[in-house]
Order: C-alpha cells, then structure tokens, then sequence
C-alpha cells in the first residue's frame, strides 16, 4: 500500500510542476487489477488537455511516469526508477524451488529465516554424501591391489561384482568350481585362465573379504543419506507452502482509486477520493 501511495505523490506532484499551466479542474482515475494497471489524469484550461499516465507492468513494476500536452503533441519521460509492489506468490513455485533445493522455497516466501535450516541440513547431507562415497571407493581401491598383489588376480577391474564377493568366500578358484559343480551350477563355474585365484592362506582372504564388505557397507549406506534428502525436500516444501499462504494473507490483489480535485484562484479546493479493496 505504501508504494501506492508513493506512485500516487509522484503523480500529482507531477502535474503540478509543470508550472506554464494553470489548472482549473484535474481528474484523474486509477485503478489496478492483477496484471493490469492504468493511470490517467487529465488538466483543461483556456483548449489545453494534459494528460498523464503511470505505466506499471503485469509483476506490478512501477515503469515511468510521463507528461503528455497532447496539444503540442509532446511527450516528456519524468522518471524511470523502478519501484517492486507486491503480489501473491505461487505455492506451486515455492514447492519446486524447496525440491531443487530445500530452503530456497522459503526464500520465495520470503522467510528463510527458518527456511535456511533446511539449506544448512542439505549441505550438510552432501558432505555426508560425499564423505561416504570417497571413503567406499577408497577401500575398493585397496581390495582391488591386495587381490592382485596377494589373491594372483589378473585385471581385477575387468571382473563384475559377483567374482569380487565370490573371491572373498572361496579359498582359491578349484573350490569355488567344486562347490558349484556340486550343486549342479556348472553355469556360474570360472574359467581357470581368466578369472583365476588363489589367496595361499585364510588369513588373506579374511582380508580381503574385511575390505570389500567395508566398501560395499559404505556404499550401500548412502542410500540412507538419500532418504534423508528426500525427507528434508519434503519438510522445506511443506514449510515453504505454509510460509507462502501466510504472506498472500497480506498482499492486496486489486485496488480502485478515484479522485476528484477542483482548484481556482477564486474558489476553494475540493478533493474526493473513493477507495475500494478487495483481497
């Protein structure tokens, strides 16, 4: 409302700089509508009509305000500073922005002051994210060189996930066939040549098995951190509707002016105005 008041005082301040006139009578209409606003005044005195007009754009942007002496024809932009007025916000966007990151739907709203929790948990379940993927690929890493160096592993990252679990249960690769043959698996049976292994001792393979069931705990652990995620999107989403239905309470969505102004050097000065809100 206030910024209203500020357009309007800039209107008839206006018109009643422009000394070379003498005004008699000025008339002037406003009236706002969500993605419509439209601003005239007029002057007439001794075949002079002067017109004014505010420009606001649909965001309700205050554009320029000009003169128009639509006698001689000229125009003459008074000024161009932008002037935010405010409308309603849309919960559909406050939802979408707390989904691509939470916090930001409160920021829409504006009330990130609770929405920036939900900024700092997220950080924090990246650092997590990342802290646990690192340290997965880390111990990967080491069981893939302790295989080659101890295990007699050939091109360890050629093979797939099952011969890394498999390599980890079974002595050498003659035990791991055997056993398979003894359940009529002959399917899932390793070729000697290509897949072979052999860790010489228990000890060893404890090893190994130690560091690949720590990467894939890891690994299999971010799925948590995740949950965590989507569970944090939803609470920033709902906090941020809320925020949003809060602050469209006190936005007005339209506003009518009239005014009415009768001035003369002999007579006295009149103003009407006329004032509807609507929500």
């Amino acid at each position: 409302m206030k910024k209203f008041a500020l357009i309007l005082t800039l209107f008839f301040a206006t018109v009643f700089s422009q000394s070379s006139y003498k005004f008699a009578e000025l008339k002037t209409n406003l009236s706002v509508e969500p993605g419509l606003v439209v601003v005239h005044g007029t002057a007439v005195e001794h075949g002079f009509s002067i017109s004014q007009g505010i420009s606001v754009d649909q965001s309700f942007q205050f554009k320029y305000l000009n003169l128009m002496d639509q006698t001689g024809n000229k125009e003459q932009k008074i000024s161009e500073s932008l002037i935010p007025m405010a409308t309603k916000k849309n919960a559909g966007l406050a939802i979408l922005y707390s989904m691509l990151l939470p916090g930001m739907g409160e920021l829409y709203a504006e009330g990130y002051e609770s929405g920036k929790y939900f900024t700092i948990a997220e950080g924090a379940l990246w650092l997590t994210f990342g802290g646990m993927k690192y340290y997965s690929m880390r111990q990967k890493d080491n069981y893939f060189s302790y295989a080659e160096s101890y295990g007699g592993v050939k091109d360890m990252a050629g093979k797939d996930a099952d011969y890394y679990a498999n390599i980890g249960n079974y002595l050498n690769i003659n035990d791991f066939n055997d056993d398979m043959a003894k359940q009529g698996q002959f399917s899932k049976m390793y070729n000697t040549n290509t897949h072979f292994w052999d860790w010489g001792t228990n000890n060893s393979r404890k090893s190994y098995r130690e560091m690949w069931s720590s990467s894939e705990n890891w690994n299999n652990n971010l799925r948590f951190v995740i949950g965590g995620m989507i569970l944090n999107r939803l609470a920033s989403a709902i906090n941020a509707v809320r925020l949003t239905a809060r602050y469209n309470k006190g936005v007005e969505t339209s506003w009518n002016f009239w005014f009415d102004y009768n001035a003369s050097e002999t007579a006295y000065q009149n103003i009407s105005l006329n004032f509807i809100k609507s929500f």
